[in-house]
């Protein structure tokens, strides 16, 4: 019988994670393959940890990694599958925005031979203009500036065979941005379409200072043009100063002209100065990532483990007072 795991981390879910186990279950069961439930808890501070350790306690196929700290969403999920053994890895969020529904359509496109089954949102229900206006100039903006094609709308609710995870657990930078790791990677991939609903209960986690640390994660780590672009800017404006030094020095030497130019010397100083402070910082930027990568240190630690004492499944049903 072939094995299945699902990674789902969560942080501060304890209203979504007793429906969401018993969706999974639900939909899951009725499959045939024998499956576990990789809970990543990235440092919740409310009853999350609690439900997790009924659920672990009651249902073998529960385990729950419980990290030191908060290490972030795309850590937590590079946790998730390091600890997952099945012969498929689906990642998915806990929140009830990844419909369990589509659990059935993933595993059969698996069957089918693809290796990694990529979901695309063709819409969110209950979401802002403004973040699905941000999204949209987000992606476009880092399909414009790397090698490589990130489809809109992708999210982290996917499929991978195998083959694929242990391809992933090679990858060891600090920056992680998974979409684009996985979409570089190549192997046989489809996509299929979904419409998010609005989450079950709570609010979303992933504030705005967030989005944009997660769209800076992935420019920097697929796109050198920032650097090339300051380097392009800065011999656009060195031309510029040679010319008017040229300038100057013809109305200097071959005409009687006064040359008030404070205001004009001024405002070109501030101009280039600035550039040069944007060019550092895109450098600066860059090179703190190197000083990340270099320390060698690990991307995260689990503080405990979780699992089951319990020697046969409970009724997918079973829910936890």
């Amino acid at each position: 019988m072939k094995h299945i795991s699902i990674v789902v981390p969560v942080f501060n879910e304890q209203e979504n994670i007793q429906i969401f186990y018993q969706e999974v279950c639900s939909y899951m069961e009725p499959l045939g393959y024998s499956f576990e439930l990789i809970f990543v808890d990235d440092g919740s501070t409310d009853g999350t940890i609690r439900i997790l350790e009924e659920l672990s306690k009651r249902d073998i196929r529960v385990q729950s990694l419980l990290m030191a700290r908060n290490f972030g969403h795309q850590v937590a999920l590079t946790c998730g599958l390091d600890y997952a053994k099945g012969d498929a890895v689906i990642t998915m969020d806990g929140d009830m925005q990844h419909p369990p529904e589509m659990l059935p359509l993933l595993l059969r496109k698996w069957e089918e031979g693809f290796q990694v089954v990529q979901t695309i949102r063709s819409d969110t229900k209950g979401v802002s203009w403004f973040k699905k206006y941000t999204s949209g100039m987000f992606y476009r903006l880092i399909n414009a500036m790397s090698d490589i094609h990130i489809v809109e709308g992708g999210s982290d609710f996917r499929l991978l065979d195998k083959k694929v995870v242990q391809t992933f657990r090679r990858f060891k930078e600090k920056a992680r941005f998974i979409r684009g790791i996985i979409g570089a990677m190549g192997y046989r991939q489809v996509q299929v379409e979904f419409v998010a609903p609005p989450r079950y209960a709570g609010k979303s986690k992933f504030s705005l200072r967030k989005m944009l640390r997660f769209a800076l994660d992935g420019i920097t780590a697929y796109s050198k043009l920032p650097l090339r672009l300051a380097f392009y800017l800065g011999l656009f404006f060195g031309f510029l100063s040679f010319a008017l030094t040229l300038n100057v020095v013809y109305i200097k030497l071959f005409t009687s002209d006064a040359i008030p130019g404070w205001a004009t010397i001024a405002a070109s100083v501030l101009l280039l100065g600035g550039l040069q402070l944007v060019g550092l910082g895109i450098i600066g930027e860059y090179v703190g990532r190197i000083f990340e990568e270099v320390k060698q240190r690990p991307l995260y630690w689990v503080r405990d483990e979780l699992k089951s004492n319990a020697q046969v499944k409970p009724k997918p049903m079973d829910a936890i007072e």
